[in-house]
């Protein structure tokens, strides 16, 4: 099957389209591991996105969708695939549907994973890492021993710019002016599935599976 997972930030597509990939047995792409992938390998399309990536520049569509159509010409989306987060704009999703089509498959499933702002704010503005051993936290699932402190060296526990609550509010707000278009671009083309994320991992997994169960027996 070929997925697409999307979702505001928090949502928990990337778990959740490591968990599906892992129990389909089909690759997940992130284009940030992608990307890194093809930088570290100093491939050419590598070299390409590098430039942009060190002048902090987004990198090209042209170049997200050669590295997924590289995948495809080296075999590894022949029993499908899951892609996370991408695409995030129509010409995006154009250039992806013309390359299913050259490639003579089509994209199955359009999952959007649902989550209210309060439970996005929650997850976000309750992570915190240790500077010094990199340790990630996260209230109120995974709490440090002593408040505050990591577990394993004792290092104060810092929270990333971007989950400060304003900074989450803000990206929300980006997230859904950025997404609408595509959210209906895909339910136009009957491939939209809304899936309720706001529990916990395991009832979210359930409920894609039984969903693409479902899918394949149409």
């Amino acid at each position: 099957m070929n997925l697409i997972f999307l979702g505001p930030p928090g949502s928990g597509k990337g778990t959740q389209a490591r968990r599906i990939s892992h129990e389909l047995k089909i690759p997940h792409l992130s284009t940030g591991d992608l990307l890194r992938e093809a930088v570290r390998d100093n491939t050419e399309l590598g070299k390409k996105a590098r430039k942009y990536m060190e002048a902090g520049d987004l990198v090209p569509d042209d170049i997200i969708i050669e590295l997924i159509e590289e995948k495809f010409r080296n075999g590894e989306l022949n029993s499908g695939g899951i892609l996370d987060g991408f695409p995030r704009t129509i010409p995006q999703a154009e250039a992806l549907n013309m390359m299913f089509e050259k490639h003579r498959t089509v994209i199955d499933k359009v999952i959007l994973l649902t989550v209210s702002d309060q439970e996005v704010i929650k997850r976000l503005s309750g992570r915190f890492y240790c500077p010094t051993c990199h340790a990630g936290y996260n209230y109120p699932i995974h709490v440090p021993r002593n408040e505050g402190l990591c577990d394993k060296d004792g290092t104060r526990l810092l929270r990333r710019h971007d989950d400060e609550v304003n900074v989450v509010m803000n990206r929300l707000e980006v997230y859904k002016k950025q997404t609408a278009p595509i959210v209906d671009f895909y339910h136009r083309a009957d491939k939209l599935s809304e899936i309720r994320a706001d529990d916990g991992p395991d009832l979210i997994s359930e409920r894609i599976l039984k969903l693409l169960t479902e899918v394949k027996q149409v």
